[in-house]
């Protein structure tokens, strides 16, 4: 026998080896589970029993039923995996569920669950069905929780052989179930995933009938899969909210609710008047003295200077074309619901910048009042 064909002989047989290796299926010595269990010691009446200690008693409440040996599980748990916004889980629970807490003001919770489980759904290109939607009056309340249940088509799995001419060695195909439930103030929903239906063939034949523990590794996987979409969805969302700030115009030229002209920010009026005092650190103007029952700063303006070194690097700050002088920054919600707040500027007569100014310096307010440069 030549030296490579023994090789080659070894490696095929290693390989053949390994092919046979049960991954699922605890591997070597079990002569520990064919051991019986030794009687307890026993002492005559008239002698003293030694000290016994509990800390580590066995006790028998165990699952006498449950494998022992080579057909021992060993692969570990199967967990849910609360990766998406606030998501958590359910603490001492086998089942596959997990609970969403409300992110997005803008959205409706249920509805959004429900959209990235029909995404999952469809890349999986598999179709569904709402078996059961129901709503159910809380006790002592006049709110409602909701409860509804969707059912998805077979999902199928087929494991082939062969190089040049294929066959298929097995066929595994499943169904699932998932429940919706919203609690009465909606702002947490809870997924459930079941598997309901179960189908394998291979070279043993056919059955409906699944192992325990692949059951709920099954369960566990299709809900991760959920949680995954789930989590792609909220940061697109994320995006298109970054994006649609990053185009507001945040500030625009208005009147002040005397009428007269002042710029209108979209911001509230608490957030804004902590937020001044960067405006003013970055654009030249120095606090004199605040009013923080009326929102009025009196500040000083001196026109910074831009060093040759400044234009170099990039560093040069737009500047706003007012006299140096004094000034007061007014500031006041334009409407109940406080979203926008008017900045109206006083010289040091106590006269509103005419309207001109305001748009001959606005380029350089709107960015400096949005703080989109410093944030």
């Amino acid at each position: 026998m030549s030296r490579q064909l023994f090789y080659f002989s070894v490696l095929s047989f290693t390989l053949s080896a390994c092919s046979n290796v049960d991954s699922k299926r605890a591997q070597g010595d079990f002569d520990y589970a064919k051991k019986k269990e030794s009687k307890e010691l026993i002492i005559p009446q008239n002698l003293d029993k030694p000290a016994k200690r509990n800390d580590f008693l066995i006790t028998n409440k165990i699952n006498h039923q449950g494998s022992i040996g080579e057909k021992m599980d060993i692969r570990a748990p199967s967990l849910v995996l609360p990766i998406a916004a606030s998501s958590r889980v359910v603490a001492n629970t086998h089942n596959a569920i997990i609970w969403f807490d409300k992110v997005l003001e803008d959205k409706d919770l249920l509805v959004f669950i429900q959209n990235g489980l029909v995404s999952q759904l469809m890349s999986d290109d598999v179709s569904y069905d709402v078996v059961e939607s129901s709503t159910k009056d809380e006790p002592g309340s006049k709110k409602q929780s909701e409860t509804e249940i969707y059912e998805s088509d077979w999902y199928h799995n087929e494991v082939e052989t062969g190089w040049l001419f294929t066959d298929i060695e097995s066929s595994t195909s499943l169904r699932f179930r998932y429940e919706f439930f919203l609690k009465p103030h909606g702002r947490s929903v809870s997924l459930k995933v079941s598997l309901i239906d179960y189908m394998k063939t291979d070279s043993d034949g056919g059955s409906k009938t699944i192992d325990p523990i692949d059951k709920q590794r099954a369960e566990m996987l299709m809900l991760n899969e959920v949680i995954a979409q789930i989590d792609y969805n909220y940061r697109l969302q994320q995006r298109e909210n970054r994006l649609m700030r990053a185009n507001q115009q945040l500030v625009a030229i208005g009147e002040n609710k005397e009428a007269e002209p002042a710029y209108i920010v979209e911001m509230g009026l608490d957030n804004l008047w902590d937020n001044m005092p960067i405006f003013f650190e970055q654009h030249g103007f120095t606090i004199s003295d605040l009013n923080e029952t009326n929102k009025i700063y009196y500040v000083a303006f001196s026109k910074p200077e831009t060093s040759i070194w400044d234009t170099i690097w990039g560093d040069e700050r737009p500047v706003i074309e007012v006299s140096d002088a004094k000034y007061q920054f007014v500031l006041a919600p334009v409407d109940d619901k406080n979203q926008q707040t008017s900045v109206s500027i006083y010289d040091v007569d106590g006269e509103p910048l005419p309207l001109e100014t305001l748009e001959k310096i606005f380029p350089v307010m709107k960015t400096g009042l949005s703080f989109k440069h410093f944030y």
